[in-house]
């Protein structure tokens, strides 16, 4: 099968279209058809072996952490999928190929395309984590730094509708996308701490970091003590007494999350703006454009 390898840690340039070994279905495992996955910030820094700790990987890999896809195969003792279903989910044995080894699934809505359903394991699970860590409820205000990412955007659509106000930093160019998720919108930059309590003025009861600037010292500023501010982005998280939230959700919860938010999205309750989309072949590029940091979206390849 063709799939995207990389035998060495380090940039794009590591990453090789190749063909591999079809892999096989152990016990519990499914295997599928990919016909989308979707390429995160976490992708280039397991290729640079920076994220062991949480991703132990072994050389060569096939990088990607998400998928949508159709049933193959199924191991021994799978009972709630079949060959010809659409799931979407995580994959053990990387997502840029043409087939994968997965366990956490759900069922693809069908009225939800491949790309918006690969745009939805990652980011969905990381913002309801998060947003389950800080016990945000219907009432209260978050500050979501990075609202306009696409975890971001995510955690902003997921808390608005539990009944949260949320305010949100963002780029100028993405205030007006912020307005149309529910978030009120503020940009990033020298006074704005000022800004964010113009826009609460009771105050912040949470934040949530997703964009990892430097920004933790103001937000404890902003809620008196680190007890409510979790970051995704932030390695130096620690330094300042704050959570640094990067997995370990049960199982049996990720597979729940995922069919609702596969649910939510198809009845247009839960948008991921797709940025671009590639081919298996371009995979570096989407790395490239990934780090970089300026895809508008969700960056998408189609194997």
């Amino acid at each position: 099968m063709e799939a995207i390898v990389y035998e060495t840690f380090g940039g794009p340039e590591v990453l090789r279209h190749s063909r591999v070994g079809k892999p096989e279905p152990g016990p519990g495992q499914v295997r599928v058809k990919v016909m989308a996955a979707g390429v995160n910030p976490v992708d280039y820094k397991i290729r640079y072996g920076w994220m062991d700790a949480f991703y132990p990987t072994t050389l060569p890999a096939v990088p990607g952490l998400e998928f949508a896809g159709v049933v193959d195969a199924v191991g021994e003792g799978v009972t709630h999928t079949g060959a010809g279903a659409e799931v979407l989910g995580w994959t053990t044995t990387g997502a840029y190929a043409e087939y994968a080894l997965a366990g956490d699934i759900a069922a693809k809505p069908a009225g939800l395309s491949w790309e918006r359903a690969a745009s939805l394991p990652v980011a969905g699970e990381t913002a309801q984590r998060v947003l389950d860590l800080l016990r945000v409820k219907s009432g209260e205000t978050l500050l979501v730094h990075g609202a306009a990412g696409v975890v971001g955007s995510v955690a902003v659509q997921l808390a608005v509708a539990a009944g949260v106000t949320v305010v949100g930093t963002a780029s100028e160019a993405n205030h007006g996308h912020l307005r149309a998720l529910g978030a009120t919108p503020v940009r990033y930059g020298d006074g704005l701490a000022e800004r964010v309590r113009q826009a609460a003025p009771r105050g912040v009861d949470a934040v949530l970091d997703a964009a990892g600037q430097g920004v933790l010292p103001l937000s404890i500023e902003l809620l008196g003590g680190a007890e409510r501010v979790v970051t995704i982005a932030d390695p130096n998280a620690a330094d300042h007494g704050v959570v640094f939230s990067a997995g370990g959700t049960e199982p049996r919860a990720v597979r729940t999350g995922l069919a609702e938010h596969a649910r939510l999205a198809a009845e247009g309750l839960l948008d991921v703006r797709i940025a671009e989309v590639f081919p298996l072949a371009d995979a570096a590029k989407a790395h490239e454009l990934s780090e970089a940091g300026h895809a508008r979206g969700k960056l998408i390849i189609r194997p």
